[in-house]
């Protein structure tokens, strides 16, 4: 009898790092969080999985598959910790950056800052080329100008270049001959073709992704490259599948081609725990909360899928403005994050107001609290000071927190410049970013269309559980559901993903006048590329295939997303489409434009392994009220007085225990704070269900 597939799984967070180590389709064995080691990232990951292993009683070489996602992309990106990247365009079109959009963000702004996008003038450089819409070639690729780009390059001392060409999504030949003239010349230069990278119309957003992949590919493949060796020495035998964007796995191989897909990877993870909690509960309606150490995410979730985009901004100069950040054109869940976690530091600022984030303390120095040099006040010493974290129990009883260091703190930071003693100017910190966050989910909720009233909240993340119930008071929601393991939560949603990959290519055409035969033949070619890919991750087993079309009327600047059969097109299917694209049309903007001709820019191909099959929802126990193992004193979060919390550890729990708020639920990496307002009831999945009483008028 062979024995079930032991797999691991790794989150590297700005502040923990998160470990999941699970038997067989879903049994956890280990868990366990560590401190981030910015330094070198492998150090902790390396140091959670040995705990993880030694907890269960296992070995790396046991370990049949392992999956990572990391922030590392991402924060290059926003500290701007990457290569030196040059840029080559066509002829005359040289300043694609300087341009952008053609428009300020915010156009009374006389103080405006543009969004930095990592290419100064003077590394923009251009060949004389000239591609045409359909993909012919104008002009041909100059060997002259090519020759003095390259010794521009060489010059300049780049380490990475991003090649962009006008209509190379049309047709990459000029583009593949330039990378070539390029690498014999250059051999030790890293370059990056927007025909590989992004290769869809809107030259601006396809070099902006270009240019952001050049930027982090160094450094990612030095990264990636780095962590595998690691684990290898330490044992592993399996490969290493990589977390994107888009919610799916890729491999290291490929993730070294594309390391922009890793950019979000981590809160993707979460955003697919969510969903399967979802399709277990039959929720199709969800709102998706996980906050960490440094952010807070929020995604919506309808029928157990998660919202997707194909773009988005990456460091906005300003933090909630469109068009102030760098886009980037890539498949992504949607979701909106902001600074607001547990090591958001709290200060005042000179109009005397109570601010929160998006400054973090990280894991270094970390919160006052942690007595680890950092002298802020944040979130985390918030939380401690309102008592709805034990100190003996914080972080698996591995490192001792220090109360007073938190209230002195808040004390030095906000309760001196705001008259306020330590537990007023914490519970004026848990209003301020539970309201944050509330607040974002509200406008995320707005922007698409959408009402978070009715939805419920699936909470985790290290301090998700903590503030589930007060961002929930704030938000309009009455239902919360804590997962089991909810503090390393994206990192259970890691082993839940499947491996795939998504390609989108631009490819213009009126749906009236279709060449069926030239769409099969590109539909067909992308279908074989992205099962290529998924195959490097998942060499057998059946493969789930979609296909879709981004359409709209003919002039418009905005496509919508839809839905292809998984066959050859055919005449007869061109009305089925143009009757879902008046449909999905009239959805979002109430009726549909008579007699207008529909286009269609972008087409696309996702490949994916076939997901397990969700488990059923367990029948529901009799409920039964828990009394608390014993009674803390806190500062109660609806009107803040002091009050007795009762205290429960969840391992004790069993379904159909109700517990009547104020209570802690303690586990060991994390608490829920059942608010005086909530019930809550352990379901027979084990999750904790968070109702709100008496919710016809706030408190």
């Amino acid at each position: 009898m062979t024995n079930p597939p032991l797999r691991l799984a790794i989150d590297i967070g700005g502040t923990f790092t998160d470990t999941v180590l699970m038997e067989g389709a879903g049994d956890i064995l280990a868990s366990t969080k560590t401190l981030t080691t910015h330094a070198d990232p492998s150090q902790a990951a390396l140091s959670g999985a040995a705990r993880a292993l030694e907890q269960a009683g296992r070995a790396f070489d046991q370990v049949t598959g392992f999956v990572h996602g990391t922030t590392l992309a991402t924060n290059a990106l926003i500290e701007r910790r990457g290569a030196k990247v040059a840029t080559v365009t066509t002829e005359g079109f040289r300043d694609i950056l300087e341009i952008a959009y053609e428009r300020r963000y915010d156009q009374y702004d006389i103080m405006l800052e543009k969004p930095d996008l990592l290419v100064p003038r003077d590394l923009s450089f251009t060949v004389t080329e000239r591609m045409d819409a359909a993909g012919r070639a104008l002009t041909a690729l100059d060997p002259a100008s090519v020759g003095g780009v390259i010794e521009s390059l060489r010059a300049a001392g780049v380490d990475a270049l991003a090649i962009c060409l006008m209509h190379a999504y049309a047709n990459p030949a000029h583009e593949l001959a330039l990378r070539d003239a390029v690498q014999a010349a250059l051999p030790d230069l890293s370059i990056s073709l927007s025909s590989e990278v992004s290769p869809e119309a809107r030259e601006f957003d396809r070099l902006c992704t270009t240019v952001a992949n050049a930027y982090i590919q160094p450094l990612m493949c030095r990264y990636l490259d780095g962590f595998r060796q690691s684990f290898a020495q330490a044992g592993v035998r399996c490969p290493v599948l990589m977390m994107t964007a888009g919610g799916g796995m890729t491999t290291i191989q490929t993730a070294m081609r594309f390391p922009i897909r890793l950019v979000e990877s981590g809160p993707a993870g979460g955003a697919i725990l969510a969903a399967r909690i979802a399709a277990e509960a039959g929720l199709d309606e969800v709102l998706s909360f996980d906050m960490g150490g440094t952010t807070a995410k929020l995604c919506l979730i309808d029928g157990a899928r998660p919202q997707t985009a194909r773009q988005f901004e990456i460091a906005r100069a300003a933090r909630f403005i469109k068009g102030s950040g760098m886009p980037v054109r890539i498949p992504v869940i949607e979701m909106i994050e902001i600074g607001a976690g547990g090591g958001s530091i709290a200060a005042v600022d000179r109009l005397g107001r109570l601010t929160v984030g998006p400054q973090s303390a990280g894991s270094e120095p970390g919160p006052a609290a942690y007595g680890n040099g950092g002298t802020h006040a944040t979130v985390t010493d918030a939380d401690i000071a309102l008592g709805y974290i034990r100190p003996e129990n914080f972080a698996e009883g591995r490192f001792q927190i220090d109360r007073h260091a938190a209230e002195a703190a808040l004390t030095a930071e906000i309760g001196s410049a705001l008259g306020l003693e330590a537990g007023d100017a914490a519970d004026g910190v848990s209003r301020i970013v539970d309201e944050s966050m509330a607040s974002a989910g509200r406008m995320h909720a707005v922007e698409s269309g959408k009402d978070l009233g009715a939805r419920t909240m699936i909470a985790f993340g290290g301090n998700g559980p903590l503030h589930a119930t007060r961002v929930a008071r704030s938000a309009g929601i009455t239902r919360v559901v804590v997962p089991p393991n909810p503090s390393v939560g994206s990192a259970v949603g890691f082993l839940f993903a499947p491996v795939a990959f998504e390609i989108v290519r631009s490819h213009y055409a009126l749906l009236e006048s279709l060449d069926l035969a030239g769409l099969n033949t590109l539909l067909d070619a992308m279908s074989a590329e992205a099962r290529a890919l998924v195959r490097l991750g998942a060499p057998t087993g059946p493969l789930e295939l979609r296909r879709a079309a981004f359409m709209r009327y003919h002039g418009q600047g905005h496509e919508i997303e839809i839905a292809l059969p998984v066959r050859a097109l055919d005449a007869d299917d061109i009305p089925g489409l143009q009757e879902a694209f008046e449909a999905a049309y009239r959805v979002q903007f109430s009726r549909p434009v008579p007699g207008m001709q529909i286009e269609i820019l972008n087409w696309s191909v996702a490949v994916s392994t076939v997901s397990d099959t969700v488990p059923g929802r367990p029948s529901a126990a009799a409920p039964r009220d828990r009394a608390g193992d014993t009674h803390v004193p806190i500062i109660c979060d609806v009107d803040g007085s002091p009050q007795q919390a009762q205290v429960n550890e969840r391992a004790t729990l069993a379904p159909g225990d109700r517990i009547t708020g104020p209570a802690l639920i303690t586990e060991p990496q994390t608490t829920t704070l059942v608010s005086r307002d909530f019930i809550c009831c352990v379901d027979g999945s084990g999750n904790l269900v968070l109702e709100r009483q008496n919710h016809g008028a706030n408190p």
